[in-house]
C-alpha cells in the first residue's frame, strides 16, 4: 500500500502498485489529460511506470521545463529517428539526446545527405506526428535486447547494449501504428499529440563515441518549443548568432585563421594579435593591483612530474608527449599548476609570505577530438590567464572574496553585468581521499556563504583535484558562457611536496587556490567578438582609428594626424588610396573600425578633423588637439562606448 506524497505535502494512499497516470487521475481529469510523465523521488519516469513503495511524486506537464525536455527527447528518439528510417531504410541509428534549446540524432547513411534534405525529413516528421500515435514501452533483458536490434541491423544499438553494465530492464519504445523501435533511457511522451512546433536546423559530422578512430556519422540538429511564438523567437536568435559568429568576424576583420597544418591552433594576424596583447596588458594591470606576481614556467616537462601531480593518470589521454633519445618521456603542459608549485617549493617558505599569489599567461596544449574543435571556442593550443594562490585554510574566505571582487570588476569592464555563479563539487574521476574532498567543499561553501554570494549547483563538475566555483557570463543575445573559475585544492600541494613553516615552527601543507578569469585568451576573444558582433569597445579595438583622405591634397596632413595619434598611444592606420570617401567608409565599417577620421581641403586649412563613429550617422568636426585628447581619454578609461 504505497503512500504517495505530492509537492504540496498532501498524501494519497493506494491499495497496490500505482502508475503516474493513476495518480494524475486521482487528482483530477484535467491533470490526467495534461500529464506527460512523472518525477519519483527526483527521477523522471514514464506515466506507465509502476510505483509500489512510498514515494514523493510530482506530475510533469508539457508547459514545464522538464516537460519541454521530455517532448524534445521524444521528438528526436521517436519522430526524427523514425522519419529518417522511413526515408532512408538502410540508415542506422546511433544516439539521440536532448541539448540546450533542442536535440540531435546521429545516423549512419549509406550516401551522404545535405541540409537540402532536411525539408523532406521535416515533412515526414510532421506526417508521423499527425497520427497522434500512442507510445508504449517494454523492458528487455540484455540478450533479448541484443537479439531485437541485431535482427533489424541496428549495429550501434547492439554496441550500446553490449558495452552496458546493465543486465536487465533495457527500455524499448514503440508507437502504436508502427514497428519502429528505439532503445532509450526515456521517459517519453505518452502520445505524439503532445509534440509542439519544431524545426531541423543543421547537419554536422560526429565521430561515433566522439573518437576520431571511429566512423564519422551524420548528426542532425533540431529545436522544439511549446508554441510557435517561442520557436520564432529562437530561430531569430539563431540568425543573430550566425551574424555574430566569431569565425566569420575573424575573417572579415582580418584577425586570425586556421589551417590543416596546425589543427586546433590559431594563426593570429597583426590586428588579432593586437587585440590579444591589449587584453593581456589590461589583465596584467589588474593583477598587479590585486597583489599578483607574474611568473613563467616551461611548456615541456618530464613525465615524472605529471605522474606525481596526478595529471598523467586522470588527464593523460589529452596530453601531447614526446620521447627523446635518452628515453625520457616529456609532456607539453596541459595546465600551469604543477609548474607554479615548483616555484613555491624553491626555497624555504614561511607563513608570513602567505597568501602568495602568482600569475602566468601560460601557453597550454590539450588534445581535443577534431570533431569538438570550434574556432576560438575549442582549440588544442591556448593561453590561460592562470593564477595560483598559496594560503592557509583560515585565509580561504578572504582570498575567495578578493578573487570574486576582481572577477566581477573585470567582467563589468568587458561589458558583462549578468553573471551566474555555480558551485561544482567532486567529479567521478578525481584524485585525493573523500575526507579531503569533504574539507575542500566545506571550506569553499563556507567562504561563499560568509561573503553572501548567491550560487547554484553544478554537481559532479569540479576539477579532478578540487571543487570549484564557476562564473557564467550571459551575452547580448542571452547565451551563457562559463569563463572564470576558482578552485580549492587540498590535494596537489601535498602530492608535490609543497610546505611552509607555520607560526608553530612546524611544516604545513598550503592550500592551493586555482584561479582563471578569462579562462583562455582565445575563447574569451571569441566570446567578446560575438557579444559585441565585432563592434568592440574603443579601448579594445585592434585598430582604433583610420585616417582617410578625401583628396590627395590632404595626404601630408593625414601623415601628421596619424603621427600625433600614434604618439598619443592610439592604434591608428592611414588610408591614402585614390578612392571615394564613401567607399573607404563602407570598407572600414565592415572591418569594424570604431572611428574614421575624414580629411579634406577644409580640414587641412582649419587644422581640424571630421570624426565618424561606427554605427552612428553624421560626423563631428573638432580640432586635432581635442580629437586626440577625447580619444586618448576614452582609450584609457575602459568605457564601453564604441
Amino acid at each position: 500500500m504505497p503512500v504517495i506524497t505530492l509537492p504540496d505535502g498532501s498524501q494519497k494512499e493506494f491499495s497496490g502498485a500505482v502508475t503516474g497516470l493513476d495518480i494524475a487521475r486521482s487528482i483530477g481529469s484535467g491533470l490526467a489529460k495534461a500529464a506527460i510523465a512523472i518525477s519519483v523521488n527526483g527521477s523522471q519516469k514514464d506515466l506507465c511506470d509502476a510505483i509500489d513503495e512510498d514515494s514523493n511524486v510530482s506530475i510533469i506537464t508539457i508547459d514545464s521545463n522538464e516537460g519541454l525536455e521530455i517532448m524534445r527527447h521524444t521528438l528526436t528518439a521517436q519522430v526524427l529517428a523514425r522519419a529518417v528510417k522511413n526515408i532512408y531504410p538502410d540508415s542506422k541509428l546511433a544516439i539521440g539526446p536532448t541539448i540546450e534549446d533542442g536535440f540531435y540524432y546521429d545516423f549512419e547513411f549509406q550516401n551522404p545527405i545535405s541540409t537540402d534534405d532536411l525539408e523532406s525529413i521535416e515533412k515526414e516528421m510532421k506526417k508521423i506526428i499527425s497520427t497522434n500515435s500512442s507510445i508504449t514501452k517494454t523492458l528487455a533483458s540484455k540478450p533479448n535486447a541484443i537479439k531485437i536490434f541485431k535482427a533489424i541491423g541496428e549495429t550501434y544499438k547492439e554496441s550500446i547494449i553490449n558495452d552496458s553494465d546493465q543486465e536487465d530492464n533495457f527500455q524499448l519504445y514503440y508507437q502504436s501504428d508502427s514497428k519502429f523501435v528505439d532503445l532509450c533511457r526515456g521517459p517519453h511522451l505518452p502520445s505524439l499529440k503532445h509534440i509542439g512546433p519544431f524545426k531541423l536546423t543543421k547537419i554536422a559530422g560526429a565521430y561515433w563515441k566522439g573518437d576520431s578512430k571511429n566512423k564519422m556519422l551524420t548528426r542532425i540538429y533540431g529545436t522544439a518549443w511549446i508554441n510557435d511564438k517561442d520557436l520564432k523567437l529562437y530561430l531569430q536568435r539563431l540568425e543573430e548568432a550566425e551574424r555574430r559568429d566569431h569565425r566569420r568576424l575573424g575573417q572579415q576583420m582580418d584577425l586570425f585563421h586556421f589551417q590543416d597544418e596546425a589543427v586546433g591552433a590559431v594563426f593570429w594576424h597583426p590586428k588579432g594579435w593586437s587585440l590579444y596583447q591589449t587584453l593581456i596588458e589590461y589583465m596584467r594591470q589588474q593583477q598587479e593591483l590585486g597583489g599578483y606576481r607574474e611568473v613563467n614556467t616551461p611548456e615541456l616537462m618530464d613525465r615524472n612530474l605529471w605522474e606525481a601531480s596526478g595529471h598523467w593518470e586522470t588527464f593523460g589521454e589529452n596530453m601531447f608527449t614526446s620521447r627523446t633519445e635518452d628515453e625520457r618521456v616529456w609532456a607539453i603542459k596541459p595546465m600551469n599548476c604543477p609548474g607554479h608549485v615548483q616555484i613555491f617549493k624553491k626555497g624555504l617558505r614561511s607563513y608570513r609570505e602567505l597568501p602568495l599569489r602568482i600569475a602566468e599567461f601560460g601557453k597550454v596544449h590539450r588534445y581535443e577530438p577534431s570533431g569538438a574543435l570550434h574556432g576560438l571556442m575549442r582549440v588544442r593550443a591556448f593561453t590561460q590567464d592562470d593564477a595560483h594562490i598559496f594560503c592557509t585554510e583560515d585565509q580561504i574566505t578572504a582570498e575567495t572574496g578578493a578573487v570574486c571582487s576582481l572577477l566581477l570588476n573585470i567582467y563589468r569592464d568587458m561589458g558583462f553585468e549578468d553573471i551566474i555563479i555555480k558551485f561544482a563539487d567532486r567529479p567521478e574521476r578525481r584524485v585525493g581521499a573523500d575526507d579531503v574532498w569533504d574539507r575542500a567543499e566545506d571550506a569553499l561553501k563556507r567562504a561563499m556563504e560568509s561573503l553572501g554570494i548567491d550560487y547554484t549547483y553544478n554537481p559532479g563538475e569540479g576539477a579532478f583535484y578540487g571543487p570549484k566555483i564557476e562564473f557564467v557570463l550571459r551575452d547580448a543575445i542571452g547565451r551563457d558562457w562559463q569563463c572564470g573559475t576558482l578552485q580549492v585544492d587540498l590535494n596537489l600541494p601535498g602530492r608535490l611536496g609543497a610546505t611552509y613553516i607555520g607560526e608553530d615552527g612546524n611544516r604545513h601543507t598550503p592550500v592551493l587556490l586555482h584561479r582563471a578569469i578569462f579562462g583562455s585568451l582565445e575563447r574569451f576573444i571569441g566570446i567578446m567578438l560575438e557579444h559585441y558582433a565585432g563592434n568592440l569597445p574603443f579601448w579594445l579595438a585592434p585598430k582604433q582609428v583610420v585616417i582617410a583622405t578625401i583628396t590627395s591634397d590632404a595626404d601630408e596632413y593625414a601623415e601628421e594626424v596619424t603621427q600625433q595619434m600614434e604618439n598619443a598611444g592610439l592604434r591608428t592606420e592611414m588610408d591614402l588610396r585614390n578612392e571615394k570617401i564613401n567607399y573607404k567608409v563602407r570598407e572600414h565599417s565592415l572591418m569594424k573600425t570604431p572611428v574614421l577620421i575624414a580629411l579634406g581641403k577644409r580640414e587641412v586649412e582649419e587644422g581640424t578633423v571630421s570624426i565618424r563613429r561606427l554605427g552612428q550617422k553624421g560626423q563631428k568636426v573638432v580640432s586635432l588637439a581635442e580629437a586626440i585628447r577625447t580619444l586618448s581619454e576614452e582609450s584609457r578609461s575602459h568605457t564601453l562606448s564604441t
